[in-house]
């Protein structure tokens, strides 16, 4: 393993030659303005470079020893200045060629960041306006895969209900001890955040795999043996004082409107109201089978 071992031309199954041995990643910085509108940060490549004068993503060729989301973001620090800590990754679209794949790490950042130019792979780096990026000279690979990743640019909040969660789950003796069947599905829900959801239900844009932010509401005995509050960076717990499905309906509404809410739970009468704000809905069986 080294620094730069990626570097190179590979063949595609299609016979198409890519910059990197080992694959490539871009970063696809978004942010959302409070009308909604998304803005991501593209970068215009070298004339020298392969497809010189496009507008594409910062990124490049990845290491061996690197996953997507690493080299993405090391390739943004290098020719952007971006630190890694100014975004979240959401979500991870993989465009495949065979053999060699381009992999876009889609991350949220708090603002309309700085970003410049850091290198001379680029001409320029420049927020643009989601229904404007089409309208530009787009790097040929990113003009494909633009319409699937426009349509998944909105993050996704997962709310869950607890308590109807681990009704489905029926483990022995979880009625005795409410706290502790929650604090064992709160510990694999850590664990999923961190390595993403691949199969999302219907309605959320299909894309490789989501890093959601997730909401876990708690009630009665599970709430009083928890602490409010952030868990990790994607997960946090929300203590209902009283009804659980009124805390829901609550958390749903405060979701931000270019978010997308999707309530995990089989409780006919919360699922329609929290569907007439406008959130999606599945049952237990999806989200236990991420686990």
């Amino acid at each position: 393993m080294a620094a730069m071992d990626g570097d190179g031309w590979a063949l595609c199954s299609l016979g198409h030659q890519h910059w990197g041995l080992h694959g490539a990643a871009g970063l696809l910085a978004v942010h959302h303005t409070l009308d909604g509108m998304p803005y991501v940060l593209l970068q215009k490549r070298a004339w020298w470079s392969h497809h010189g004068g496009t507008w594409g993503l910062p990124g490049g060729a990845r290491d061996s020893h690197e996953d997507a989301v690493t080299g993405a973001l090391r390739e943004a620090r290098e020719e952007a200045a971006l630190s890694a800590d100014l975004v979240r990754v959401r979500g991870l679209y993989v465009d495949d060629h065979g053999g060699w794949s381009f992999q876009t790490v889609i991350a949220e950042a708090d603002g309309l960041l700085d970003a410049a130019p850091a290198n001379g792979e680029s001409l320029d780096m420049r927020w643009v306006a989601a229904d404007e990026v089409a309208a530009k000279r787009l790097h040929p690979g990113f003009a494909d895969s633009w319409p699937l990743i426009r349509a998944a640019l909105s993050p996704v909040v997962v709310v869950l209900d607890v308590a109807n969660i681990i009704g489905a789950r029926a483990e022995h003796g979880w009625w005795k001890d409410r706290a502790g069947a929650a604090n064992r599905l709160l510990n694999e829900l850590i664990a999923l955040t961190a390595r993403g959801v691949g199969d999302m239900p219907e309605g959320v844009p299909a894309l490789t795999r989501w890093f959601p932010r997730m909401l876990a509401v708690l009630e009665g005995a599970a709430a009083r043996a928890a602490d409010p509050g952030p868990v990790n960076g994607d997960m946090s717990v929300v203590l209902a004082g009283g009804s659980g499905d009124d805390a829901i309906v609550e958390t749903v509404r405060d979701v931000r409107p270019w978010e997308t809410a999707l309530v995990v739970t089989a409780d006919r009468g919360l699922r329609e109201r929290v569907m007439a704000l406008g959130a999606l809905v599945t049952g237990p069986r999806w989200l236990l089978g991420q686990l």
